[in-house]
């Protein structure tokens, strides 16, 4: 009996001890609190986000500095293949899996995430073997990801793995493995993921970017797949607004100016342009300029006699920023759009405004 209680009281003494090691442990990495005046100061607060941004951001110079030939293996792989780019990732990688998936798409690469739980419930389907796979995972060993790991490994699908540790199930079992430095986490806990997802987020960026670098995307292949919101509108051409065919006021040089007040009020521009033979552009007729002409004769006259020469143009691919900036600069309401002196169509200063531009 006398054994067994000093046993006892070993393992008691032993837990003791332990306790107090994890204590002292938790002291030295707790969240810092409020002074000892009892509030937290507003300095500490400014501090700590200031830590936060350079601890980031040195970790991001590493990422930086330690870019080499794999990163340009998965380019070759990533803008190699025929399909789609699946993106991948559980917790908060796969927050910024889903980001990184979404600009892919937006700048050239076809991309969309797939959440590792439902790939293992049905949505493995969603890969094919045109596809490559690019997933994240900070330890390289997240058990939800084993099963698209197997997938492309069975059917010879590409696979790119971005983690923080080389020898992981993900490390090892991709074609490229983007190995992300060692650097702390933010967190004073060193347990949120912050550090590693914006290393992860920012290694996504860089390689969407050298796709569209690649690629030659242009400003014209951004607007078609951002045909709303601001970014749309701010690459709107004068061709995607302006009025056109039936609804462009022309009259030839010799029309009657019966016939061009016909013209103007039909097509409620407040103007109509004077061609010649040709076809080409030669002139404007503005309500303005009937109304200086006022006389009896009036009806009569031919359109060359009171048009203005030389109106002001602009070319077909400028957007409708340059049409706006164009009217206000020359205080007129209305630009022609022309090619090769011929006229396609008219863009109206409210067009502009109405979408838009300002």
């Amino acid at each position: 009996m006398s054994s067994l209680m000093n046993e006892v009281a070993e393992l008691i003494t032993d837990l003791t001890s332990r306790l107090a090691a994890t204590a002292s442990v938790a002291d030295d990495t707790a969240v810092p609190g409020p002074s000892e005046t009892g509030a937290r100061r507003p300095e500490d607060d400014l501090a700590c986000a200031a830590r936060v941004l350079r601890t980031e951001a040195e970790a991001l110079g590493a990422l930086a500095d330690g870019l080499n030939g794999a990163f340009l293996r998965a380019l070759d792989l990533l803008g190699g293949v025929s399909g789609r780019v699946i993106v991948t990732g559980m917790g908060k990688s796969g927050h910024v899996g889903r980001k990184i998936a979404a600009t892919l798409a937006s700048t050239g690469t076809p991309a969309f995430f797939v959440h590792p739980g439902e790939a293992s419930h049905g949505d493995l389907g969603m890969i094919a073997r045109s596809d490559a796979v690019l997933a994240l995972s900070n330890s390289g060993n997240t058990h939800e990801l084993s099963d698209i790991i197997a997938y492309t490994r069975r059917f010879d699908i590409p696979l790119i793995g971005i983690t923080s540790r080389d020898a992981s199930a993900l490390g090892e079992q991709s074609d490229v493995a983007l190995i992300l430095p060692s650097a702390p986490e933010a967190c004073p806990l060193g347990l949120a993921p912050t550090t590693s997802t914006t290393l992860m987020l920012a290694l996504g960026d860089a390689l969407a970017v050298a796709l569209l670098e690649r690629r030659g995307f242009s400003a014209a292949d951004f607007r078609e797949f951002h045909p709303g919101g601001q970014l749309g509108r701010a690459l709107l051409k004068v061709t995607d607004i302006m009025h056109k065919d039936d609804g462009l006021p022309l009259c030839r040089f010799d029309a009657s100016l019966s016939e061009v007040i016909l013209e103007m009020t039909a097509k409620r521009l407040g103007c109509v342009g004077v061609t010649d033979a040709q076809g080409a552009l030669i002139g404007i007729i503005t309500d303005g300029d009937l109304r200086r002409h006022l006389a009896p004769e009036l009806l009569s006259e031919r359109a060359d006699r009171i048009m203005s020469p030389r109106p002001k143009t602009i070319r077909p691919k400028a957007l409708i920023a340059e049409a706006l900036r164009v009217m206000n600069d020359k205080q007129i309401t209305t630009l022609f759009v022309i090619e090769a002196d011929r006229p396609l169509g008219i863009v109206h200063i409210h067009d502009c405004l109405r979408a838009g531009a300002a």
